[in-house]
């Protein structure tokens, strides 16, 4: 090969454009204080005929989303759970349905009862996927907050509003 820069330069940007762009990767992270948290509420739903269908913790940054992506199925009625950092200020979730209409809004602050968990029900009108994102802001921590997300499913038969 007599230009040999030829095959170079083309991999050299193709790796820095790689490496340039902001990637957000989901981490767990750990929080005895949230934990307790979700041990109650993981108690109290199952006792109200809810199965729990995901959960995962997570770290955030301050004032920042994390998008959480899950499908629902029309007329099942779910309940959703927020759980942010208690040392922050603020806490936010909102979700959007297939057609990114906001669907729901919740808004609670640090000195709010339950200050740091949202939760809210829902029941959706069609069978698909939904968005839902969480924020939280601290001033004291700007990166590595913790936060917890959790979905129900309401599987008692008596209480189900699939028929509607």
């Amino acid at each position: 090969m007599k230009k040999p820069y030829l095959i170079f330069i083309p991999v050299l940007l193709f790796t820095a454009a790689a490496f340039s762009q902001n990637v957000i990767r989901v981490q767990s992270c750990s929080n005895d204080y949230i934990l307790k948290e979700v041990d109650s509420l993981k108690t109290i739903y199952s006792k109200d005929g809810f199965m729990l269908l995901k959960e995962a913790s997570i770290t955030m940054e301050s004032e920042y989303e994390m998008p959480v992506i899950v499908p629902l199925n029309k007329g099942s009625w779910y309940q959703f759970v927020f759980i942010g950092d208690h040392t922050s200020k603020l806490y936010e979730v909102r979700m959007y349905d297939w057609d990114e209409k906001q669907v729901v809004y919740q808004k609670k602050m640090w000195g709010d009862v339950d200050g740091n968990i949202i939760s809210y029900s829902y029941i959706p009108r069609f069978s698909e996927f939904h968005m839902m994102k969480p924020v939280q802001v601290n001033k004291e921590k700007k990166k590595n907050l913790c936060g917890y997300v959790m979905l129900f499913k309401k599987i008692n038969d008596d209480n189900s509003l699939s028929g509607r």
